[in-house]
């Protein structure tokens, strides 16, 4: 079982050295083979560090694992974009202001530009994971507005954010992730079909 676990950490340049040296060669890693057969140990030879160093800064590598991820989708930084938000900026035909501003775009679309965490996104065994630790993120700010927009109830909003989240994360992970011409005629596609979908809810609610 993931398990989600922080710890205080200080933010020296030494420290911060070291735990990006264990972030790349837990990818390193996951490039040749997949999360459940990744070891401590061969974090530990991947990047020259001791075990005792190892769990200095982290306490599984289940805790490497959701640095990584919340680092991929820039949970740590300030992506804030969300579906709803692209839907609203395609609605406006400024979609192309999309292209070079990950910051705006939802969450499992972000590492589109990061080729590094492609293959650990592509990892069959973490696709669930991925999925919920993104709702875990996303849900607080994506269900009120669901709610509002399609003025249903909660159980309803987070049921309809649950399947925007679910396709959008099989779309982009069928595309292995690349952002190309396709990727973006997608995106506006998926996202004329999510507006009209939120407004016959709406709708259908009001009668």
């Amino acid at each position: 079982m993931v398990l989600d676990m922080n710890k205080e950490r200080k933010t020296d340049r030494r420290t911060l050295y070291t735990i990006n040296a264990i972030k790349d060669a837990f990818l390193e890693l996951e490039n040749k083979t997949v999360f459940e057969r990744v070891s401590v140990k061969a974090i530990c030879e991947e990047a020259e560090i001791s075990r005792a160093t190892f769990y200095l800064h982290f306490d599984s590598i289940n805790e490497v694992l959701n640095e990584v991820i919340d680092d991929a989708l820039l949970f740590s930084e300030t992506g804030k974009g969300t579906v709803i938000d692209l839907v609203d900026v395609i609605k406006s035909g400024k979609f192309d202001i999309s292209n070079n501003n990950e910051m705006i775009l939802p969450a499992c679309q972000r590492i589109a530009d990061s080729e590094k965490y492609h293959r650990l996104f592509m990892d069959p065994s973490l696709s669930e994971y991925i999925i919920n630790r993104i709702a875990k993120h996303e849900k607080d700010k994506i269900v009120p507005e669901l709610m509002q927009r399609c003025g249903v109830s909660e159980e309803y909003a987070e049921m309809i954010f649950r399947f925007m989240l679910n396709g959008s994360f099989y779309v982009n992970k069928s595309m292995g992730w690349q952002k190309n011409d396709i990727w973006y005629k997608f995106q506006k596609v998926l996202s004329v079909f999510l507006d009209a979908g939120m407004r016959a809810v709406s709708g259908e609610c009001t009668k």
